[in-house]
């Protein structure tokens, strides 16, 4: 007698009792185990039927989903064309100088450029960024964009920060488009900032602001130990620890930039942005800014 047909005779109540019975069994990690929140809860596909993958199709992501990590991650990954790579937000004059001059130095250095200088605003321009697009706030979102690209305190610094929002743009709405970068670029025909084009495209993929804000830190951060590793140079091990000690700085400035006014924004990382001037004519020089 078939299998099918043994479950097909089974009384109700006993089936009741299999299903409460697979129900309680405890997984060996209960976290890992859960089902992801995309699956549970996804929408019905738009109008047109369109499931291109990143299409803004309305299906919800959130910061716990797998959709959202995988976006995340390819997103802010060193691969991703943006040309971070050629960027050094004026490290390479400070090693010049011999402001910078060991691993020690070089964290000394980033945890002020994160901590109080454009990392940190970066951290301002995503958090509202993301805010008002995940609103649909134009106002605020032209508002946010404008400051943001007037904000560079060099002609390098607003190069760094105009190209890859650029750039990042351009890749995003070829592989992962959404309604909200065509809304950044209908309301603000000015450059675009690579913190408001990140934040903006989290937001319109429905991506949760904390979680997202730390990735975008994160790599900012490892992008410029990057950076010091290649000028010191430094020894790949010496920069992961670099990046390690970094940890609490890269989370102290995410929360703070999430409960910072936009009228508040401001840094103090003067030798920073004056390293960013003097790139500029500086005789040997490997890095854009």
């Amino acid at each position: 007698m078939g299998t099918s047909i043994i479950m097909a005779r089974k009384p109700r109540s006993v089936l009741s009792k299999v299903k409460r019975a697979r129900v309680r069994t405890a997984p060996s990690c209960p976290r890992l185990s859960r089902a992801s929140t995309s699956l549970l809860r996804r929408k019905k596909k738009d109008v047109d039927g369109r499931d291109k993958p990143g299409h803004d199709d309305n299906r919800e992501v959130t910061h716990s989903s797998p959709a959202a990590l995988y976006r995340l991650m390819a997103w802010l990954s060193p691969s991703y064309p943006v040309g971070a790579f050629s960027y050094s937000s004026g490290l390479e004059w400070a090693v010049e100088a011999g402001d910078v001059t060991d691993a020690a130095t070089l964290q000394g250095w980033l945890a002020v450029v994160i901590g109080e200088g454009g990392g940190f605003c970066d951290a301002v321009f995503f958090a509202h960024a993301h805010r008002a697009a995940a609103a649909g706030d134009d106002t605020a979102l032209r508002a946010v964009a404008e400051l943001a690209a007037a904000f560079a305190p060099s002609k390098e610094r607003h190069l760094e920060t105009t190209a890859q929002g650029r750039a990042f743009v351009e890749a995003t709405r070829a592989a992962w488009p959404c309604a909200a970068l065509d809304r950044l670029l209908t309301v603000w025909d000015g450059p675009i900032a690579y913190p408001v084009a990140v934040g903006v495209t989290v937001a319109g993929h429905a991506i949760a602001l904390e979680s997202a804000l730390h990735a975008f830190l994160h790599a900012v951060t490892a992008n410029l130990v990057s950076a010091g590793v290649r000028l010191v140079p430094l020894g790949q091990s010496d920069g992961q620890r670099v990046l390690a000690g970094l940890e609490p700085m890269v989370a102290a400035s995410a929360q703070r930039a999430l409960s910072t006014a936009l009228a508040d924004v401001g840094g103090a990382a003067f030798r920073a942005d004056l390293a960013s001037m003097r790139h500029e004519t500086q005789y040997t020089r490997l890095f854009r800014s």
